[in-house]
């Protein structure tokens, strides 16, 4: 029997517990989480667990991304024991340390321990001290990592990480949930949707500025953020700001009657020196919902994609305006991308997916525990 401890802030959304009831399912985990009461501002959520032991415990610094930390994880894991512990987190952060720290404590030399960490980094960064040297403690005592894109994993390694390294995004999509339905909307405007924050290098821009050319079609912009005057502004001057509906507040559970609205949804990120996409969740839950996906050619983005979707050069605004043009007038060619979305996410992304690649992944780490079950 494997025990697992997975600490994860982003388990306090309800939502995500899912993947948490399909890691327990299988017959040689023993699986506790460990979540805070919330993470940032976000309301705490009423988390009902099924098939596993949930804790939620205290937070130190909620909301800092660097600094937060759980000052009774020692005690926790007295009280679990794990043969694996889980840190849903990136490396050079103090509650990653901490936690290596403290399994590393509670085992002394009786055990070899089993420590993994999480990480969507993408960019090489070099950190200054004390975070350079949480890093290097992490990176010397883990058994393995999961990452949530390739090009995660290169960094690691450049990193001089030799250990284990699996390519696992961090949820999957439930399927049952987020479905196709049938199109109630064929009469309605061409709508072209995106989903996710409103800052510069997402590059929403580009779906405004291609609307001219785009006389048919409607901009459903669901976000919020610190560009959302400008793209107001930019809407009213080309003279589309009747065309382009602005919805800043969409719960998650919405989030499938949303998509269904849409007829293709856009993810037009732009790298920049300190950012690129690291994965592209919205994505997914199109895909799976049967929308028809176009998205740049940014960080992650074209290996979530595949060949379930079109691909244009990040920034290039022609080309994006010229792919909507092409799916807009092609049903074939729309039928088919749909159909394509929704049998990759099936293949590779659902909840059940993560959870069952995340399972083999803690038997790679801890072969004699799996092999004494069996």
């Amino acid at each position: 029997m494997i025990h697992v401890t997975l600490l994860s802030k982003a388990l306090s959304v309800g939502a995500y517990l899912r993947k948490c009831e399909l890691i327990a399912a299988h017959a040689d985990i023993a699986l506790t989480v460990l979540v805070p009461p919330s993470w940032g501002n976000a309301k705490p959520e009423k988390l009902l667990p099924q098939g596993y032991a949930l804790r939620v415990i205290p937070i130190r610094l909620n909301g800092n991304f660097h600094l937060h930390h759980y000052p009774t994880l020692r005690a926790e894991l007295a009280r679990s024991k794990p043969n694996v512990l889980h840190i849903d987190e990136e490396p050079y952060n103090l509650a990653t340390f901490l936690a290596f720290r403290a399994f590393h404590a509670s085992l002394g030399n009786l055990t070899p321990p089993k420590c993994l960490f999480f990480s969507w980094q993408n960019l090489v960064r070099h950190y200054p001290l004390p975070f350079r040297w949480m890093e290097q403690f992490v990176l010397k005592h883990a058994a393995g990592a999961v990452v949530g894109n390739r090009e995660a994993q290169q960094v690691w390694r450049g990193k001089g990480f030799a250990g284990p390294i699996q390519v696992i995004p961090q949820f999957g999509v439930d399927e049952q949930y987020f479905i196709p339905a049938p199109k109630t909307n064929d009469n309605a405007p061409f709508t072209i949707g995106y989903a996710g924050r409103l800052v510069s290098e997402k590059r929403v821009d580009l779906l405004i500025q291609a609307l001219p050319a785009l006389p048919a079609a409607h901009l459903l912009i669901v976000g919020s953020g610190p560009e959302e005057a400008r793209l107001r502004t930019q809407a009213s001057v080309l003279g589309v700001a009747e065309r382009v509906e602005f919805r800043a507040h969409v719960s998650s559970m919405d989030m499938p009657t949303i998509y269904r609205s849409m007829h293709v949804l856009v993810l037009p990120s732009e790298t920049r020196p300190n950012w690129k996409e690291q994965f592209g969740r919205v994505l997914i839950e199109a895909m799976a919902c049967g929308v028809p996906v176009i998205g740049s050619n940014s960080g992650e983005i074209p290996q979530v994609i595949g060949d379930a979707g079109l691909i244009f050069p990040e920034g290039n605004g022609a080309r994006l305006t010229d792919t909507l043009m092409l799916l807009q007038r092609d049903p074939a060619r729309y039928k088919d991308l749909a159909q394509r979305g929704r049998a990759r996410v099936l293949q590779h992304f659902t909840m059940q997916r993560v959870a069952d690649a995340t399972v083999d992944f803690y038997r790679k780490l801890s072969p004699q525990d799996h092999d004494f079950l069996r």
